[in-house]
């Protein structure tokens, strides 16, 4: 049933991309809802990290554990801060390697190590059944597809070209590659997988600059898979989960940063707001909602409402701006900073300026005649 999930949904997403229907589809998604996207996400992965040190958060006390508590969670989240502007420092490899020993330590510990079993392990063919393709893709995978579009797609695309300023990504050539591993894979027991703009980030924010780290990282899994196997799964069971917390945490923060240029029109500053309102209800609905695709259709709506008030609703010239009292009770005549002023053109209101101030000069040579009698 996985790997019919798998195998559906990835053919679709590859439909879309070699048919071009996907990148027409963008066309049309203001850069709001994309920020909104990656700042919903960046909340969702932000909750699953701070969930992750939850899992043994003690300082101390009878339930502490040496190798994951609180202690360590809070070291390594400031060694992250005090190293974050010095992106040549590797600590994400040094967070690893202080897990990876003690996990080791405690599977020593625990006596486990019998069950660690090195030699040849390889993969073996899958083919779902008809049953368990449709139960698969109608129960797992069609929910999972506008997770797949939006974040692994359209999101990661945006992400790429703000990480990588001159870089333009093919929405084609991502959704072509998310379909053909998955078709490839799936038939051999791999978990579905894309790409996601939260993982981007993460090896952004750890130190990654070019493909080279992703065949490193690639070479590493496929050479522990197949010495070990499944049965590596007994020493990374072991693997502090105060470590990873701070690790997902941080590089969800990285996906968040993004998000503050969220217009393309930075000077006005009632579009400004407009994009700033849909930003705020697409993370908030994708948030509240836990489902990337109502929190697309949330900041489409918030989208759609503002385009039509702009393009049918009044202009910034037709709003009066009233300018503020003064202490003596008078308007100030210029209006405030980033508005526009108003001028007023009645004839009804110009009579009556001039008559009263006709008035009042005439009140005035009265009373300087009654003093000089007096």
């Amino acid at each position: 049933e996985l790997a019919g999930a798998g195998l559906g949904v990835s053919a679709i997403v590859f439909f879309l991309g070699i048919s071009r229907l996907l990148w027409l589809v963008t066309r049309f998604v203001p850069m709001p809802v994309v920020k909104g996207l990656q700042l919903g996400t960046c909340f969702q992965l932000c909750k699953k990290g701070i969930a992750l040190i939850k899992t043994n958060a003690s300082f101390w006390g009878d339930s502490v554990v040496w190798s994951d508590n609180l202690w360590w969670a809070c070291s390594s989240f400031l060694l992250v801060l005090f190293v974050y502007e010095r992106r040549r420092v590797p600590v994400a490899l040094l967070i690893f390697i202080l897990g990876v020993v003690f996990a080791l330590a405690q599977t020593g510990s625990h006596q486990q190590f019998d069950r660690v079993h090195p030699g040849a392990h390889f993969v073996h063919v899958v083919v779902p059944s008809s049953e368990e393709f449709r139960t698969g893709f109608l129960s797992a995978g069609l929910g999972q597809l506008p997770l797949t579009l939006l974040n692994s797609v359209v999101a990661l695309a945006a992400l790429s070209r703000d990480l990588f300023p001159g870089y333009d990504p093919s929405l084609t050539h991502i959704t072509t590659s998310i379909g053909i591993m998955n078709l490839v894979g799936c038939f051999f027991g791999s978990m579905p997988f894309c790409h996601g703009s939260g993982g981007l980030a993460g090896q952004y924010f750890f130190g990654a600059r070019t493909e080279l780290s992703l065949y490193f990282l690639g070479a590493i899994k496929m050479a522990i898979g197949i010495v070990f196997g499944e049965s590596l799964l007994v020493v990374l069971k072991w693997f502090p989960s105060s470590f990873l917390g701070v690790m997902l945490f941080m590089a969800s923060i990285e996906l968040g940063l993004v998000a503050r240029n969220f217009t393309l029109h930075p000077q006005d500053e009632r579009r400004r707001r407009q994009d700033f309102i849909v930003l705020l209800c697409t993370a908030a609905a994708l948030v509240g909602f836990s489902h990337d695709g109502l929190g697309f259709l949330v900041g489409m709506a918030a989208g759609l409402v503002f385009w039509i008030l702009r393009r049918y609703g009044p202009s910034d010239e037709q709003i009066p701006v009233l300018a503020p009292l003064s202490t003596d009770g008078d308007r100030h005549h210029s209006p405030p900073a980033g508005s526009k002023s108003v001028t007023i053109h009645d004839s009804r209101l110009a009579d009556s300026s001039v008559a009263s101030d006709s008035s009042l000069l005439k009140g005035n040579k009265a009373r300087a005649a009654i003093e000089g009698c007096v």
